[in-house]
């Protein structure tokens, strides 16, 4: 067996689980529905999606989303006001609330160069994932690979713990791997990429797949 540089073994077979493959045909149609959301949303609305990847890392993907939901509601793109009150609500609560919304202050002063990484012509979107990795305040690639997702981009993987445990339960892996730095990520995000081919399932649809198996939702 060969080893990569996740700190996990790579096995030798792969395959899906019965019960994962049998999810992926109970909710294949609503999967590929959400990625046809995601590609549908308005340019208009990008920003607040970002928002909602600043506020994800160690906090509670629910509360995340009803937070957006009130910037949205408050303009909070147009306004800039303060809106820590939101973050520190125990009924919308996000962890390091004072540093995240610094951060989605930074968010705002920068979306002129952050929308140029997105509307942009690049070789890949790995290109533009990384880039904007690299300008955005807070993220790094499964932040990044998350905002671009919710945007309609596709073909980025969006390591987050839940799928780092199914590819260990599909057999990619015989342990959890950490993904500590980039080349890592992108040795991790490499066999993903592979594994979705093998079993002949789209990459974005696997992770959500993922996602459904681990928590019972299909969310964002």
């Amino acid at each position: 067996m060969g080893t990569t540089e996740a700190q996990g073994t790579c096995v030798s077979e792969v395959f899906l689980p019965d019960d994962i493959d049998a999810l992926y045909r109970e909710r294949r149609d609503e999967i590929r529905a959400r990625l046809v959301d995601f590609a549908s949303v308005d340019r208009s609305q990008w920003f607040y999606e970002c928002c909602f990847c600043i506020l994800t890392p160690q906090s509670s993907a629910v509360h995340a989303d009803a937070v957006v939901t009130r910037l949205r509601e408050e303009n909070f793109f147009e306004r800039g006001h303060d809106v820590v009150r939101h973050l520190r609500n125990p009924e919308t609560y996000i962890r390091f609330h004072s540093t995240k919304h610094g951060r989605l202050h930074v968010l705002r002063d920068q979306w002129g160069l952050v929308e140029e990484i997105l509307t942009s012509d690049v070789s890949s979107e790995r290109e533009r994932r990384n880039k904007l990795s690299d300008l955005v305040l807070g993220y790094g690639l499964k932040e990044a690979s998350h905002a671009m997702r919710n945007i309609g981009f596709r073909g980025v993987a969006i390591l987050d713990r839940h799928l780092l445990r199914l590819l260990v339960r599909c057999g990619v892996y015989d342990e959890i791997p950490s993904v500590s730095t980039r080349s890592v990520y992108w040795s991790v995000e490499e066999a993903f990429m592979r594994y979705a081919e093998q079993v002949g399932i789209d990459m974005d649809e696997l992770d959500l797949l993922f996602w459904c198996a681990m928590t019972g939702h299909i969310l964002k």
